[in-house]
């Protein structure tokens, strides 16, 4: 049996409804639930650096977590966790619960990985999602100074009437490593590879005159190069950087393949809500644009970036295909 109200307690009823909208948009209360980003954050929030304290993407990770945390009002601390070249942490983030609280500052590495290494613990593309590419890095072509080249074209015919004399790296399968088998193909020369545990270890030795030269990011080697200790033949990437303007592009001496930029971004686990990875993406992209984001993003001789998810996700797509075809030409493996 069907029930109808009174004509007269169905116009109460509306006229309640709509006093009570009219009350609630005069008092700023909204009639739609609150979302997932209004909330957040509403407790500590863990910065996942895949890689040992004291790199470059370890102070850079912890400039930006004192900033959001200075912004937001609430704990950010940021966790090392290394192993695998950066697989550990990067699988640990890729796992974790998809709140927003576990975020992870990765770097190219993890756009490398897929063409590198046969079977990964995740998936960049389906377990994490991007919130922004946070900086460029540069990695330069260095020598030391007993070396008597001045030119990446004497370094080549150097090497081509040396074969065999070393080169470092700061690690197998690296972008510096691919970047050395890279110009071993294109200049058609003949070095041995010599992998270094990090960019540190490496410049040491291109102190020593260990090696004969070595793709060094520009963080760990620029107050070598300045002091004149060590010499910048070239750099990567499509530019010239402001930290050294009179250091040609590889690509300007006529070596291409060099012009993928390295860099630094943020993730997060990809079913993340796309509220909070806005919200994150935000409040980064405000940080890395500030005065105090960009003068401390440049000491460390990086490219501040900032930017969208959405542009995030291109360069990665973008890069995926790049830094394959890399892998291909050069053939180097991971481990």
């Amino acid at each position: 049996m069907n029930y109808h109200l009174p004509v007269s307690v169905m116009r109460a009823a509306t006229a309640v409804a709509l006093f009570a909208s009219i009350a609630a948009t005069a008092l700023g209360v909204s009639s739609h639930p609150a979302s997932a980003a209004d909330a957040y954050p509403s407790r500590r929030i863990t910065l996942v650096i895949p890689y040992p304290a004291g790199g470059a993407t370890d102070v850079l990770g912890r400039l930006l977590a004192n900033k959001l945390s200075e912004a937001w009002k609430t704990t950010v601390v940021v966790e090392n966790k290394s192993g695998g070249g950066g697989v550990v942490g990067n699988d640990f983030v890729a796992k974790a619960q998809p709140d927003g609280y576990t975020v992870l500052l990765a770097i190219t590495q993890i756009i490398q990985a897929p063409s590198l290494v046969a079977k990964l613990p995740y998936d960049v593309f389906k377990d994490l999602a991007p919130v922004t590419q946070v900086a460029l890095s540069t990695i330069v072509l260095t020598v030391p100074e007993q070396q008597p080249f001045k030119s990446v074209k004497e370094l080549v015919d150097y090497a081509k009437a040396n074969p065999g004399k070393p080169y470092g790296t700061f690690g197998n399968a690296t972008t510096s490593h691919l970047y050395g088998e890279l110009l071993k193909n294109v200049a058609n020369i003949d070095m041995t590879h010599v992998p270094y545990r990090g960019s540190a270890p490496l410049t040491n030795d291109l102190l020593a005159n260990t090696v004969t030269m070595g793709f060094v990011d520009l963080t760990t080697a620029s107050a070598q190069i300045k002091a004149g200790k060590l010499r910048a033949l070239a750099v990567g990437g499509e530019k010239r950087r402001k930290a050294m303007p009179d250091v040609p592009t590889m690509a300007e001496l006529g070596y291409p393949g060099f012009e993928i930029e390295g860099w630094l971004g943020v993730f997060v686990p990809a079913a993340t809500p796309k509220e909070i990875v806005k919200k994150l993406s935000d409040e980064l992209a405000r940080i890395v644009a500030s005065p105090e984001g960009i003068a401390g993003i440049e000491t460390l001789s990086l490219v501040p970036v900032g930017g969208s998810p959405e542009d995030f996700d291109k360069a990665l797509r973008r890069d995926l295909v790049k830094w394959g075809d890399v892998v291909k030409q050069t053939g180097v493996k991971g481990e």
